[in-house]
């Protein structure tokens, strides 16, 4: 079967190498994600020349595999890729049986999935063991800048030379808003509100509908834009749920859905008592600022850096640069926030292996010492535990602010 076409032009991808390291180490490989995350492209990308591709979308392929499953699996061999499984859920067995008829035999099936949470578990029942599992979120910073392995800041040796050059704030802010998916950055003339109001479309009549029987997508609709109106606040659901006139069950079952559909991002407190990290005031994300701005009407890079939702798009950033930079390394990211109950707080907080990272991000392009009171007060509760932490802001300053803190630009995070 022919790949699918696609015009736009590729744009390097930090999962490259722990893509084609899985691809060794496993009989299988499975790359979920967003819809449009550029899953298929960067698949056809690094193994085109070796393997096979055949889409799963369409119904009369779906109806062929599901007809006769050791006949389709026979017709395209491996090595192979196979574009979108949830639509043909049932060749997983047959997969399975393949697989374990050459287990020696690594990356003979490479498999895309737009949706986690249905597909992880037939995943999970059927080829558990027998395959790698990866997530690739639509493109980070470093990808659109051209610089896809450039350590995060904390990991970088000491003349580790930053890649990051100037950036105007009003370009910053313009590229954000844009958002990251790889067809609307590889196409800068395209109009991003267009291909954003086309995307949330799709999203709803194929993914929403295919994961969970949601009746009324207007309504789910507006509880996607007062979702957005409430990013990186603490998230009271029982309040949103009055709000939007509709039951507690069902904005659980919803969030649910965004989550397992990799449109929202979860960000749970920190406590040094890992079982209290999971809690019932967490922060919600969207992944990516595009949808985000979408979704809350903002166009304009200037109104959206000045208003009252500022703030929240450059937390967003920063959170999903750090995200998407451990997932597209095959790391799970372990993020959280910190906050006391006398108001200090931290916006970020990684866990790693050499301690607890804590990072504020700020509006203000020239940080002062004062804006990394959060991150001392951190520091002070988590003394041998906190390492050097990073006050990050849409300027082009890098400085000390104290002996612990660094003000770090965005684009040298």
């Amino acid at each position: 079967m022919p790949s699918k076409q696609n015009s736009t032009r590729y744009i390097r991808r930090t999962l490259e190498a722990t893509l084609r390291k899985a691809a060794g180490q496993f009989p299988a490989v499975i790359l979920t994600g967003p819809r449009q995350s550029g899953k298929t492209t960067l698949l056809q990308h690094v193994f085109s020349r070796r393997y096979s591709y055949v889409s799963l979308e369409p119904p009369d392929v779906r109806t062929s595999a599901s007809a006769d499953p050791r006949g389709f699996l026979a017709q395209y061999a491996p090595p192979v890729i196979f574009d979108e499984i949830q639509y043909a859920p049932d060749l997983l067995p047959y997969i399975k049986e393949n697989i374990d008829a050459h287990r020696n035999r690594m990356g003979q099936y490479l498999l895309t999935g737009s949706q986690n949470l249905l597909m992880m578990e037939r995943v999970s029942e059927t080829l558990a063991g027998r395959t790698a599992v990866l997530r690739l979120l639509p493109l980070s910073q470093r990808e659109i800048l051209g610089q896809p392995d450039a350590p995060l800041a904390w990991e970088r040796k000491r003349n580790t030379k930053v890649y990051s050059k100037a950036t105007s704030s009003q370009h910053l802010w313009k590229r954000l808003l844009r958002g990251s998916y790889p067809e609307i950055v590889a196409h800068p003339r395209r109009d991003a509100s267009l291909w954003q109001s086309a995307y949330i479309q799709t999203y709803l009549e194929r993914d929403v509908r295919t994961l969970r029987q949601v009746a009324d997508l207007t309504q789910f609709q507006l509880f996607l834009r007062a979702l957005a109106a409430r990013n990186a606040q603490l998230l009271n659901l029982a309040e949103l749920a009055r709000d939007l006139g509709v039951s507690l069950n069902t904005v659980k079952h919803w969030l649910s859905v965004l989550e397992a559909s990799y449109q929202v991002l979860v960000l749970r407190p920190y406590f040094i008592n890992t079982g209290k990290r999971l809690v019932k005031t967490p922060k919600v994300y969207f992944t990516d600022i595009g949808t985000l701005c979408f979704l809350t009407g903002l166009q304009d890079p200037k109104h959206a850096a000045a208003g009252p939702m500022g703030g929240s798009i450059m937390e967003t950033a920063v959170l999903m640069e750090i995200v998407k930079a451990y997932l597209h390394q095959g790391a799970e990211p372990q993020v959280y926030f910190w906050r006391t109950s006398d108001g200090r707080e931290v916006d970020i907080v990684i866990d790693t292996a050499d301690g607890l990272v804590p990072i504020e991000v700020k509006l203000t392009a020239t940080p002062t010492p004062k804006t990394a009171a959060g991150i001392t007060a951190f520091q002070n509760d988590f003394p041998g535990r906190s390492t050097k932490g990073y006050v990050v802001h849409p300027g082009d300053v890098s400085l000390p602010l104290g002996p612990d803190v660094q003000a770090l630009p965005f684009d040298s995070l």
